[in-house]
């Protein structure tokens, strides 16, 4: 048998085929498949989103000056035009607060699915250390 077809421990390294690119295009070690990526640091919408939203502005509240954030001034103005019956904006003010809602109340009923669950795999496990040791 030919020395570069055998899968012995002294095969050759330069043996190209199905699977075994040659050596020159293959993979090289901690170099990144795509060098020119995104760069570190770089923010995506969702997190410039967020940080405008929690930027600071000065806003006269009845007369007085109070500092607030953005998400703060804008919601207050939803609820304000609500308020004086723009039904566009008490629709939106709804399914927030519909949204909201639900949120709040979503992690209660997961934590009392978790902890049972929790609970039986707890179980089954003491019962397994139990029937060993035994």
């Amino acid at each position: 048998m030919n020395a570069n077809n055998s899968d012995k421990p002294g095969e050759t390294k330069d043996r190209v085929g199905y699977q075994r690119p040659p050596e020159a295009t293959r993979f090289k070690k901690g170099v990144s498949g795509n060098p020119k990526g995104r760069p570190k640091g770089s923010l995506n919408v969702a997190t410039v989103f967020l940080k405008t939203l929690h930027e600071k502005v000065v806003v006269n509240e009845n007369g007085q000056r109070r500092t607030v954030t953005k998400l703060e001034a804008a919601l207050t103005q939803l609820v304000n035009k609500a308020a004086t019956g723009d039904l566009r904006a008490l629709r939106q003010l709804l399914e927030l607060a519909r949204e909201a809602e639900a949120r709040q109340s979503l992690p209660a009923a997961q934590n009392v699915v978790l902890s049972d669950l929790d609970h039986e795999v707890m179980q089954g496990i003491l019962e397994r250390f139990s029937g060993s040791q035994t």
